[in-house]
């Protein structure tokens, strides 16, 4: 332990000059995990913390689950290859029967899966097919326009083009966890139907149960064309793919002889930038493929996505009657085991730019004294974000919950800001 304790210190003191001052979760979590399992992260100190993190969402099993592990460890011992590009394999086979057996039948039945790189290179494939698919350019999002109506002609209306499709995410995790209304889902799904626009549908940070369903998308009951996957897919490694409707393609795909797009649509050159095409060496990795597969499964098979929902629910329940409890905590929202609590200024109004701020990476910093790692998101780094994984039990959320309590309880005692503590409905103390 002593070796890892120096370890430790080492690498803290190395990272600020080796790598850059981005935003990342090691800036403001300075921990060194050296070994984890499930909920629990082990550090390099010898410390152990409950991780609500999970990789952004991308832990859906938490940390070294057996089976992925197991799935991992099949493939490395078969001496099957590592890496191919665009080569079948019975692992890729597996996770895709797998992945379409999680998905609604109108859209399993006829579905088509392309591979590719992480980051933003699935959404830039999405964007692309769309744009090619439909012949048009313009490719909106639900936080880009009013709404119900914003983005699409009314009734009557000439001179406006239909958007090329209409990019949805049922959770903007990263913008302060803000759940779409399922209504909101249904009109909008309703509406792309009528002028023929292609419904894509952003389940990076939502699906393989975290909000309740397996896929977000389904609790309004909608079915979109296109699916963008990440995260929680890979079980842990890197793996994204778009799912989308056979219909929709892109030109020059084989079949294409004579340039068209699919459906008879014209031709179009694909657009959205390195990968939108779904190119990139590393698409498709067995590793991660195989865990990949083996995380789907047992989501299914175990129900986690209904524990998920009853234990999300809970969850909810007692952040709200914590957030009753303290003006500094404002809106808390979210679905499942998603969700964020809004720090706002000591009289629970805006206030002066960057107070609600300081108060969220307050309550972070207690909370990692407490042995609770839980993340700061939202355009004003105001918003405590909650990402248990799937597995976590009763009794560890409410070891969650009790030290964020506690930890919320000692920002309001001891304020950054030096303004007096005020409980809600309370007044100052």
């Amino acid at each position: 332990m002593a070796r890892e304790s120096g370890a430790y210190e080492g690498a803290s003191r190395r990272q600020p000059v080796r790598e850059p001052a981005a935003r990342t979760y090691a800036r403001a979590l300075p921990v060194v995990p050296v070994r984890a399992r499930g909920l629990t992260i082990e550090g390099a100190d010898g410390r152990r913390y409950l991780d609500c993190v999970s990789g952004g969402g991308t832990l859906a099993l938490g940390h070294n689950h057996p089976v992925v592990l197991e799935a991992i460890r099949a493939v490395l011992d078969s001496g099957a290859p590592l890496h191919v590009m665009d080569l079948t394999t019975p692992v890729e086979d597996a996770f895709v029967t797998e992945l379409l057996r999680t998905l609604p039948p109108e859209l399993a039945g006829h579905a088509r899966v392309r591979f590719c790189p992480t980051g933003t290179d699935p959404v830039a494939s999405a964007v692309s097919l769309v744009r090619a698919a439909t012949g048009r350019s313009r490719v909106i999002t639900v936080a880009d326009e009013p709404f119900p109506d914003g983005p699409f002609p009314r009734d009557g209306e000439a001179g406006q083009e239909p958007p090329a499709g209409l990019l949805l995410e049922p959770v903007r995790s990263e913008a302060g966890v803000f759940p779409a209304a399922d209504a909101l889902v249904r009109h909008l799904r309703a509406r792309t139907a009528e002028q023929a626009v292609p419904l894509v549908v952003d389940e990076t940070g939502t699906g393989v149960g975290r909000t309740g369903a397996y896929w977000a998308f389904e609790h309004s009951g909608v079915t979109p064309d296109v699916l963008i996957l990440a995260k929680a897919i890979g079980g842990s490694l890197p793996l994204a793919a778009v799912v989308h409707h056979e219909d929709l393609g892109e030109p020059g795909e084989p079949g294409d002889s004579d340039g068209a797009g699919a459906a008879g649509r014209p031709a179009s050159p694909p657009a959205g930038g390195p990968g939108a095409s779904g190119t990139g060496a590393f698409r498709g990795n067995q590793l991660a493929l195989a865990a990949g597969a083996a995380t789907l499964a047992h989501v299914r098979e175990h129900r986690l996505a209904e524990h998920a929902a009853a234990l999300g629910g809970r969850m909810l329940t007692r952040l709200r009657a914590l957030a009753a409890e303290f003006a500094c905590l404002g809106d808390v929202r979210g679905r499942g085991l998603m969700a964020g609590i809004e720090l706002t200024a000591p009289d629970g109004t805006p206030g002066t730019p960057g107070t609600a701020a300081r108060l969220a990476a307050a309550v972070r910093r207690e909370c990692l004294r407490r042995g609770l790692i839980v993340d700061v998101t939202g355009p004003g780094a105001n918003v405590v974000r909650l990402l248990p994984p799937l597995i976590v039990t009763e009794e560890q959320m409410s070891a969650v919950l009790d030290r964020l309590a506690d930890a919320v309880r000692a920002v309001d005692r001891h304020r950054p800001d030096g303004t007096a503590a005020i409980r809600a409905g309370h007044g100052p103390r």
